[in-house]
């Protein structure tokens, strides 16, 4: 049993601990359905409205076609040889096949790991064997990178469409869906769905298990109930624009939006004009972000020469953003409701949401992250005696529920030193909680760098540095990159002794 739900099924440990709940009331969450068929419970009434829209191309999939081809993929993926509990990478940027390989994926009782199509091969050839990964959809421009992958029998699938050619001995993405029968799998709650990687408080990237349980509960703690924390509906038109093999776009835009029946604009990358025109065009009303896009919307001119009034909601995550930057864009959106999230791969990803999302809206503070989500607990402890502390003062953030993860994969160590005996998740993070019950951050108790949303683990570039034959030692820290003001993005630097 995963130590999460040995704990929650007992009261906590230390009857002292000053306990931290949602301001929403708990909802019923059913966690015992695999996450596929927890996405389409409801289909039925939104079969025939647009789902994924591709934003470059214009192609539009409804729910009922994004639901068909997910389940032929998976006869497809079988047919190729993937048996439940199998690996299957996704090494795409963002694009319609993206969601309907992890869909599949979960239909055939798989595990997606999803990795960045410019990480080095080096980084791709760790992830891809660390996880054991049978099979990589991907596309042609990015085969050079897995080529030593697929000698060593590694089956790629690239999404390319005809009349494209594809490299020798890869398939080509439409074959897997010739396939329509798809054995019926056993999946259990606890079975992994979904592998991201993560370098944690600390150290290297390792995967996190992240079960059907888990990202059922996770989705349902933002989306569901009468008052929603995070309120999506089928009207909405979602943008995302970030990226898909990140968990903050796998879970709080593509499965949020999958659950409730928006239509999901995907963009593969960031280019703020063809940004602009399709927030026009398609009628955006919601725009999930990063601070780095918030602040180039923010300072652009371009904006003012399109539309943008269809906006109704802007969340921003995965870095704070400070008071000058809300401000900013507030001034850019005004019929805009913006708040910021809280969240950590292991978390599943959310721990805290702003209520300003919500169906019935909560009054928020300006730099707020939010208050801890539904069906969760949260605590802040003092990093030094691990005991809990009251409101307004700062300690370790630590959460608790089915939202997160199993463990890190093959690394009983490392999840220990996360997940304690009570099922409290240690995130590393320094934060408060306020007499309103938000939560602000406020430093960094572990080492990861944050840069435009990504994780640097220090320890990651140190081993690589250490390679190289001039380097005897190296440290890697972070540092602060004033020209981005008014927000702090951190870089690393290394300091290396030469041989």
């Amino acid at each position: 049993m995963a130590p999460q739900e040995d704990a929650m099924q007992k009261q906590s440990s230390n009857k002292s601990d000053v306990i931290f709940r949602s301001k929403l009331p708990d909802i019923y969450i059913p966690n015992h359905l695999p996450l596929h068929d927890y996405i389409f419970q409801n289909i039925s009434e939104f079969a025939s409205k647009p789902c994924l829209i591709n934003g470059p191309t214009g192609h539009v999939y409804t729910y009922s076609e994004v639901h068909v081809a997910s389940r032929r993929i998976a006869a497809g993926f079988q047919k190729l040889g993937v048996n439940q509990n199998d690996v299957v990478m996704i090494l795409l940027s963002n694009c319609p096949e993206f969601v309907l390989s992890f869909l599949a994926a979960s239909f055939r009782g798989a595990t997606a790991t999803a990795a960045n199509p410019f990480f080095t091969p080096a980084e791709i050839a760790k992830q891809a064997k660390a996880s054991n990964s049978k099979l990589i959809v991907t596309e042609s421009r990015y085969v050079d990178k897995i080529k030593d992958l697929q000698n060593d029998g590694v089956i790629i699938v690239c999404t390319d469409e005809e009349p494209s050619p594809i490299p020798e001995g890869c398939l080509r993405f439409t074959e897997l869906t010739q396939s329509t029968e798809i054995e019926t799998v056993e999946i259990s709650s606890d079975d992994v769905v979904a592998l991201p990687y993560s370098s944690g408080t600390t150290g290297l990237p390792k995967g996190v298990m992240l079960t059907h349980k888990g990202l059922v509960t996770s989705v349902a703690q933002q989306v569901d109930g009468d008052n929603p924390n995070l309120y999506f509906h089928s009207d909405d038109v979602i943008l995302c624009v970030l990226p898909m093999f990140h968990i903050y776009a796998l879970n709080s835009i593509m499965l949020c939006g999958l659950r409730v029946g928006a239509s999901i604009l995907i963009m593969p990358k960031f280019e703020i004009n063809l940004l602009l025109e399709l927030i026009q065009r398609c009628k955006v009303t919601v725009a999930p972000m990063v601070p780095p896009i918030v602040l180039a919307m923010a300072k652009s001119p371009e904006t003012e020469k399109y539309d943008l009034s269809s906006i109704r909601v802007v969340k921003s995550g995965a870095a704070p953003l400070g008071k000058e930057l809300e401000d900013a864009v507030s001034a850019k959106f005004p019929n805009a409701k913006l708040g910021q999230g809280y969240g950590m791969t292991e978390a599943g990803p959310v721990l805290a949401m702003s209520l300003g999302f919500a169906k019935e809206p909560f009054p928020v503070k300006s730099g707020a992250c939010g208050t801890v989500v539904r069906n969760a607990e949260m605590k802040i402890i003092d990093p030094d005696t691990g005991d809990s502390l009251s409101k307004n003062k700062p300690g370790e953030i630590c959460i608790r529920g089915h939202q997160i993860m199993k463990g890190y994969l093959n690394n009983p160590a490392a999840t220990s030193e996360t997940i304690d005996k009570d099922g409290w998740l240690h995130t590393g993070d320094i934060g408060l909680i306020d007499d309103d019950d938000e939560l602000f951050i406020v430093d960094r108790l572990k080492e990861l760098i944050k840069y435009k949303g990504f994780q640097v683990a220090p320890a990651e570039l140190e081993a690589l540095l250490i390679g190289h034959q001039d380097i005897t030692d190296v440290a890697v820290v972070a540092y602060v990159q004033q020209k981005l003001n008014p927000i702090f993005l951190y870089g690393s630097v290394g300091f290396v002794v030469v041989a």
